[in-house]
């Protein structure tokens, strides 16, 4: 398995993010819970956020990505996708 980092950049239409954000967040607890989320949160600033997850390649993590209600709903401005290796954290254990 392989870890992403991934990094949403937000669109200008806030109120179209608002209105999705609960489906959005709905989907990303279905995600931890599979353990295929391993942490995320928005940016202080509410520009983006960073998430973390395992999955077994970039394609795996695109359909992920592509299941988000923020897909769809188009208010994703840009996606910058980093295949990172965690060295510290509750979830490394092959460091």
């Amino acid at each position: 398995m392989a870890r992403f980092a991934v990094e949403l950049v937000y669109g200008d239409d806030e109120a179209k993010r608002l209105e999705v954000r609960p489906a959005h967040r709905v989907h990303l607890r279905e995600l931890q819970e599979r353990g295929v989320l391993l942490a995320a949160g928005p940016y202080a600033d509410e520009t983006g956020a960073l998430l973390v997850y395992e999955a077994a390649d970039e394609d795996e993590l695109r359909a992920l990505l592509d299941a988000d209600p923020y897909a769809p709903a188009g208010v994703v401005a840009e996606i910058r996708v980093h295949e990172w290796k965690a060295l510290l954290g509750s979830w490394v254990t092959d460091a």
